[in-house]
């Protein structure tokens, strides 16, 4: 069987794709610090690209990029120590509060629950006590079992601090030579498929760029929401969960669902009352409605088209490849796929194929 020179073609960048695609895979956990580099790399660039041209040749480049990346890691502290405060406080009140609050649920369900017909007999006695075993724990029995695991999953806690250091020099690097590393990447690409390719990435930067800057947006927006909201009902760790809520949102439905459980949790032990779940279900209940009804729309905006069982089947894909990065990274990539996958059936609604 003869083959025609476009279905070589075609079976030569087949085998190149899924020789690429087993690669990716079989070297995954040596590229995640890199992948996670690049991308913070392709969000960073215009911010270091401004600096740049704003100090007029006066400010060097790796100046511009040390500020940036510096930035950068101040912030992803800052994110991650927030959570410090609301288990520092919450911990002590649920030693003081886990009793009573068990005791209330007691004396409330057992009455409702006969009154439904049900005969339930809970030992919450011995929850309680086994509770309070595990919150009044010293802290050498909280802290042995840690370090033991880390003694017995080593090679995992050494990944993770090599990762912590690699991907800020990788991310120094990449920043300092992103314009030269795009124009060797598109030298690659065969002359008479440079006009394609570069449309694509113009089109797919467009996409990126803007959900980028409506996400930010969106997040900045909500953790003041949040904030403020959860103040009002004098919530002592307000400010905390709600900015912690508000910045979480970037991955979708896994912040959201942080922030809602911590300020559960909160909620109870503060109040110890029905106040905390109506705090929870009119700040967060309306808060999703802003966020999904007039927020996203209108500034991550409707180019991105991902439906929102898309937005799920892509968190739960890219998790299961590429773990928590994966997550992290999952719309995104999903916004250039889409984009890709526009193209490709413009064409076919363009081809004899489909026109018959």
């Amino acid at each position: 069987m003869q083959f025609t020179p476009s279905q070589k073609r075609a079976a030569a960048w087949l085998l190149i794709a899924s020789v690429t695609v087993l690669m990716l895979w079989a070297l995954g956990p040596v590229l995640t610090p890199f992948v996670v580099a690049a991308v913070l790399a392709y969000a960073l660039t215009p911010l270091v690209d401004r600096l740049d041209t704003a100090g007029k040749g006066r400010l060097p480049r790796v100046v511009a990029v040390l500020l940036v990346e510096l930035l950068f890691v101040v912030v992803v502290l800052a994110v991650l120590l927030l959570i410090v405060p609301i288990l520092a406080k919450e911990l002590p009140l649920m030693r003081e509060q886990v009793p009573v609050l068990m005791d209330r649920l007691n004396a409330w369900l057992k009455p409702t629950l006969g009154q439904l017909g049900f005969d339930v007999s809970l030992d919450l006695g011995s929850i309680k006590a086994l509770v309070l075993q595990y919150l009044n724990a010293n802290f050498e029995e909280a802290v042995g079992p840690l370090l033991s695991s880390l003694k017995l999953g080593g090679s995992v806690a050494l990944a993770l601090i090599g990762n912590a250091v690699l991907i800020p020099v990788a991310l120094f690097y990449l920043l300092m030579d992103w314009a030269g590393l795009v124009a060797r990447a598109m030298e690659l690409v065969p002359v008479r498929l440079r006009a394609s390719v570069d449309s694509f990435t113009t089109e797919a930067d467009q996409v990126l760029g803007q959900y980028l800057r409506g996400q930010l947006l969106v997040m900045l927006i909500m953790a003041v929401f949040y904030s403020v909201g959860m103040l009002l009902f004098g919530l002592d760790l307000a400010l905390p969960i709600g900015l912690f809520t508000g910045l979480a949102m970037f991955v979708p439905y896994l912040g959201f669902g942080l922030g809602m459980v911590l300020a559960v949790l909160a909620g109870l032990l503060q109040f110890a009352s029905i106040k905390a779940l109506v705090m929870v279900a009119v700040v967060f209940g309306a808060g999703q409605v802003l966020e999904s009804l007039f927020l996203t729309p209108r500034l991550v905006g409707e180019r991105i088209g991902l439906h929102p069982l898309a937005v799920i089947f892509a968190l739960l894909a890219f998790g299961q490849l590429f773990g928590f990065v994966g997550v992290l990274v999952a719309l995104p990539a999903s916004a250039v796929l889409l984009v890709a996958i526009r193209r490709v059936r413009a064409n076919y609604l363009a081809s004899k194929l489909y026109q018959g």
